[in-house]
């Protein structure tokens, strides 16, 4: 809303931008801190319009539930237990409620599966008419759409296509069908479900950076190139900078790396202690380190070793890939250098300081060879912002590397640069690139001083491609690690299944009147008992057939194992990856998962009803018993109402009544 720049790890920017186009059909001009949880919303801020779409997008999954089973086969009875578990299932209900975009990833992960069954449907009586083509190429749709509001849709598209290649496999054994038809068929599948994904992929990144081209403070994570494609910020100091660094240029050098924090080489007048806490001592010469803030000391001047002027000549002299440089700092003119000495907090590489000449016998070792990283040849110019460059130390071979350890108080707390002995490959510590640049223009060193105060000229301004910008985004999202810290309302995988957590979302601040998201019991109970009893039945069905006893009809086969595929296949997905992941977790990351589990639930239920219940009288009792079932679970809905709709006053002791394990523990203490 406000333009600026943002980078949220959790996923793409699709589902933050639809939220984004309620609130500004609402009106909202953007004008409100979203920087705390339970904090009033001013009047600026249309709460209706910004809640629509989940609202929206958690009530259609209802009935996209009941169409998925009918598409299925089963019953209508069957279907609409599977709407009616939608229906009442409490922590589904609360996450559509808020500005979450948990609903909404469920919803495209439904629209998804039940636009493939509609077009493999489609595909037994009419294929290639345009119901087919609307549902398979909606099957893409939704499927991009899932992965476009969390990256966690990737596990229901990974899903979908699992199943669209075993019936493509079966495809191309059907004999009936010519050598071309198969191709089509093939070549139709591959364009709707990989190609227009990928296409709608990059154009909501591509709307995305349209939007959010003002800096902001997210921005120092990125690299020089993308900061300097913003507006304001970077931008304004790097705008018209001359393009190719010279023999004479002032340069500041930033690490690419920028773990754990974006840093610039850095040096000044202190020194490396003449003897360390371990007794171990150092060259005592001027420190050089990587300081995460624009600072004077950030400037080098690149000299050409075989001349002592410090200016650009003219015509300027551009500094190619393996030239021999030195690096002077400006305002010390101590040049670069590094030695056989062990740095200070990693021992097993060199120590990089600013020379200074104790007459000791330890000469200077100020020579650096430039390698372009990403150069186009090996006569590339080195380039402002956008090459990337390792400086490579001619007497030892060391590489100039962030190790990323902050120094002791001695050196400010500022981060290690070190020279790596042993480089094998491309590492990001390794890599610098120029981001502030200009002409050096006074060889006298007082003039100098003053001219590396003031701010640099502006000419030209240049700016990053689409597909470069998106890449690096991509990469940094991926790559974008939580901060590991425990939540008070955090939980692990196993504690969802046993609804052994909850998350308070809010509490009236005189009442108390609150938002909980906790699970209906009762469903999720007997959810988890389906999928146990789904994959033992499946088994056991698969053994037996393999001794030729076929106990189900080929057609009910083939239904009962479609159905496992995408709703315990669906479950499967969407749940066991969480245990290999290293981010902080909740209770809502789950509710993709319980939603295929509760699709199963009827599946189950109308087997056992169909198939093992082998009298009348034992299908009685058990619709009997089904019927006992809903109520007590429609009746666990009610009773936890009071704490999904926040609508209604608590005392204590209801509070407690309500209590599930030890979930309300830090809200009784309270009362």
């Amino acid at each position: 809303m406000k333009r600026i720049f943002f980078l949220d790890g959790s996923g793409p920017p699709f589902g933050h931008m639809l939220l984004a186009l309620g609130g500004y059909l609402g009106g909202f001009d953007g004008n409100f801190l979203w920087n705390r949880i339970g904090a009033e919303y001013s009047s600026n801020v249309p709460v209706w319009s910004l809640r629509l779409l989940p609202a929206l997008t958690g009530a259609l999954s209802v009935p996209m539930a009941y169409q998925i089973l009918s598409e299925l086969g089963f019953s209508h009875c069957a279907a609409m237990g599977a709407a009616l578990l939608m229906l009442i299932e409490n922590a589904l209900i609360t996450q559509s409620r808020l500005m979450l975009l948990e609903s909404v990833l469920i919803f495209f992960n439904l629209l998804a599966v039940l636009s493939y069954l509609k077009f493999s449907n489609s595909q037994k009586q009419r294929p290639f008419s345009p119901s087919w083509w609307f549902w398979l190429t909606l099957t893409g749709v939704a499927c991009s759409c899932a992965v476009g509001v969390k990256y966690v849709g990737v596990f229901t598209y990974l899903l979908v296509l699992a199943v669209a290649g075993v019936h493509a496999w079966h495809l191309i054994g059907d004999r009936s069908l010519s050598n071309v038809s198969v191709l089509c068929h093939l070549l139709a599948r591959a364009a709707a479900l990989l190609v227009v994904p990928a296409a709608m992929y990059l154009l909501f990144f591509y709307v995305h950076l349209s939007l959010v081209y003002r800096s902001g403070p997210h921005d120092q994570i990125m690299s020089s190139a993308f900061q300097a494609s913003l507006e304001g910020g970077l931008a304004r100091i790097t705008q018209g900078q001359p393009l190719e660094v010279a023999y004479g240029s002032q340069v500041t050098l930033k690490n690419v790396f920028g773990k754990p924090v974006p840093c610039w080489l850095h040096s000044h007048q202190s020194t490396y202690p003449m003897i360390y806490e371990n007794g171990r001592g150092s060259s005592h010469q001027q420190q050089v380190t990587c300081y995460p803030f624009k600072d004077v000391n950030n400037w080098w001047i690149v000299k050409d070793p075989g001349r002592h002027q410090l200016v650009v000549s003219n015509p300027p002299r551009p500094v190619r890939h393996g030239d021999v440089v030195q690096l002077v700092h400006g305002m010390t003119t101590r040049f670069l250098n590094t030695h056989d000495v062990a740095a200070p907090l990693n021992p097993h590489s060199q120590e990089v300081s600013c020379y200074v000449d104790y007459n000791i016998s330890m000469p200077s070792q100020n020579l650096w060879r430039l390698d372009i990283v990403n150069r186009d040849s090996d006569a590339g110019v080195w380039k402002t912002i956008l090459s990337e460059v390792r400086l490579v130390h001619v007497n030892t071979s060391a590489v100039l590397k962030l190790s990323g350890a902050h120094l002791p108080d001695w050196g400010f707390r500022q981060l290690e640069v070190v020279g790596e002995k042993l480089s094998r490959g491309y590492h990001e510590s390794t890599v610098w690139n120029v981001e502030e640049h200009r002409y050096g223009k006074s060889q006298e060193q007082k003039e100098r001083e003053v001219e590396l105060h003031s701010p640099t000229q502006m000419d030209v301004h240049r700016n990053l491609s689409f597909l470069a910008r998106f890449l690096e985004l991509q990469w940094r999202m991926l790559t974008a690690k939580s901060d590991g810290s425990e939540h008070k309302y955090s939980s692990s995988p196993l504690d969802w299944v046993t609804l052994d957590t909850s998350i308070a979302y809010w509490l009236h601040p005189r009442t108390s009147a609150q938002i909980h998201l906790l699970g209906n019991v009762v469903i999720w109970a007997s959810a988890s008992l389906a999928t146990v009893v789904y994959t033992l039945l499946f088994f056991w069905y698969l053994l037996r057939r393999r001794r030729k006893i076929c106990d189900l009809p080929e057609d009910s086969w083939l239904r009962w194992v479609l159905a496992g595929a995408l709703c315990a296949g669906g479950w499967a997905v969407n749940y066991v990856p969480f245990f290999l992941m290293e981010k902080t977790l909740f209770l809502y990351h789950y509710l993709p998962a319980l939603t295929f589990q509760i699709l199963l639930l009827p599946v189950v239920l109308q087997h056992i009803s169909d198939h093992l219940c082998r009298t009348q009288l034992l299908r009685s009792l058990f619709s009997a018993l089904l019927v006992a079932w809903y109520s007590c679970a429609c009746h666990v809905f009610n009773t936890l109402r009071p704490l999904t709709y926040g609508d209604k006053s608590l005392s204590p002791s209801e509070l407690k009544a309500l209590r599930w394990k030890d979930s309300w523990d830090i809200l009784i203490r309270k009362y």
